[in-house]
């Protein structure tokens, strides 16, 4: 696929700063996503006036040389609403075949937030992906015309969002005192893209260095040389990793699948009354019941992830970048630690419902326990184990549901 530099800048846009010899320079991959009825040429050139209109803050800003190469543009089934995982597979495999360090969709579908708001933008700070969408940006007050997507407001308003989204991709947070990296809110007065403030110019330039990427094909054209490649990327991006779990609050991750969670806690409300369950609960060591429930964890957290196929890229033959080994990483401790938040989930209300509904002197009727006398730690016990099984049920009966709700919640910021 031919990759052409956007390098001529919009009417009225300043030149770009060429970068010096020897700077880095991120490559930036941009395509459009349309729906069946869009203006293909008018999207495009939305996409190259938007990207021409930022090059010089983000030059500035990062200190690092950006080049955006325009994509053949890609065809949506339809023009409904689209979470901005919808364009996941896609933009990897861009990124991939580019090879790209980031990838720009610009799209005229409405876009969906994980808090289920029309948005128009989000992005991905692990798969360094940004979704722009027309629709918010076009639409205008109540009794007032459409806006054009070569409006003034429209232009601007693009642009300071491209900034703010590629902010977050370059790990920016918001912050109320900067300019771009405020919460993003349509200004139809606004008449340029606006700049970096100083605690968000200093993370830039700290972290921009470091992205654009090194392939390795010789480590990866076999399993376990992409096994060792992954969890070399793991090691050398730890911090990275647990900051990204923090952010997508993954451990609360199966309360948005009710799927999962009800195929896990409806076979434990019957086993928590079973006395067969309660007698190999009160008997089993504690390195037996933990070693089970470690089991079962890990075991339940490949299934969910092979049976999904939430690996990036899809193709196992081709070339695997380190931000690509990484991304991989970041889904893989999503699964865990959604997995660990169900355990956990499932456990406690085990144990709420020995100590508060299990009525404590029917034990003592059962003929299987040999000693009727529970302990505190025995009630522990036992809600562990249960738990482990409704864990183990949930993965296989449950599932995920669909690999984009997933993707959707693991990998976008909840809003622009």
């Amino acid at each position: 696929m031919d990759r052409t530099a956007s390098e001529s800048a919009a009417d009225g846009a300043g030149e770009s700063v060429p970068p010096k010899e020897g700077d880095e320079t991120v490559s930036v991959g941009t395509f459009v996503s349309h729906s069946p009825s869009a203006d293909v040429d008018a999207l495009r050139a939305f996409g190259d006036r938007m990207t021409a209109d930022v090059r010089d803050e983000l030059r500035r800003a990062t200190g690092v040389g950006w080049e955006f190469y325009e994509e053949d543009p890609n065809r949506l089934s339809d023009g409904g609403a689209r979470r901005p995982s919808d364009f996941l597979e896609e933009a990897t495999l861009r990124m991939v075949d580019g090879p790209y360090d980031v990838v720009v969709v610009v799209t005229d579908a409405p876009l969906v937030s994980t808090r289920k708001r029309v948005v128009p933008g989000l992005a991905s700070p692990v798969g360094r992906i940004v979704v722009v969408s027309t629709r918010r940006l076009v639409t205008s007050p109540r009794e007032q015309p459409v806006r054009s997507l070569d409006a003034e407001s429209v232009r601007w308003n693009a642009a300071h969002l491209l900034l703010h989204l590629l902010g977050h991709v370059l790990d920016a947070d918001h912050d109320a005192g900067g300019e771009v990296m405020r919460p993003f809110r349509f200004d139809p007065e606004r008449r340029s893209a606006g700049e970096f403030g100083p605690a968000a110019e200093r993370r830039l330039r700290r972290i921009a260095p470091d992205i654009p990427d090194a392939e390795d094909v010789d480590t990866v054209r076999n399993p376990l040389g992409r096994v060792a490649f992954h969890a070399r990327s793991a090691a050398s991006n730890a911090g990275y990793v647990a900051r990204s779990l923090v952010r997508n609050r993954a451990p609360l991750l199966p309360l948005s699948l009710p799927g999962l969670t009800t195929a896990a806690v409806a076979p434990t409300l019957v086993l928590v009354f079973s006395a067969e369950t309660w007698d190999v609960g009160v008997h089993m060591s504690d390195l037996t019941a933990a070693a089970f429930a470690a089991f079962s964890v890990v075991a339940a957290t490949l299934y969910l992830t092979f049976a999904q196929n939430l690996f990036f890229p899809r193709d196992p033959h081709r070339v695997v970048t380190e931000h690509m080994a990484l991304l991989n990483v970041v889904v893989l401790a999503t699964v865990f630690a959604a997995v660990l938040g169900l355990f956990a989930l499932v456990g406690l209300l085990m144990l709420g419902i020995e100590l508060l509904v299990f009525p404590q002197d029917l034990i003592s009727t059962w003929p299987s326990l040999e000693d009727p006398v529970v302990t505190p730690w025995d009630l522990v016990r036992t809600a562990v184990f249960v738990s482990t099984i409704g864990v183990v049920t949930g993965a296989i009966a449950g599932g995920l549901e669909s690999r984009t709700v997933v993707r959707h919640l693991a990998l976008f910021l909840s809003r622009p």
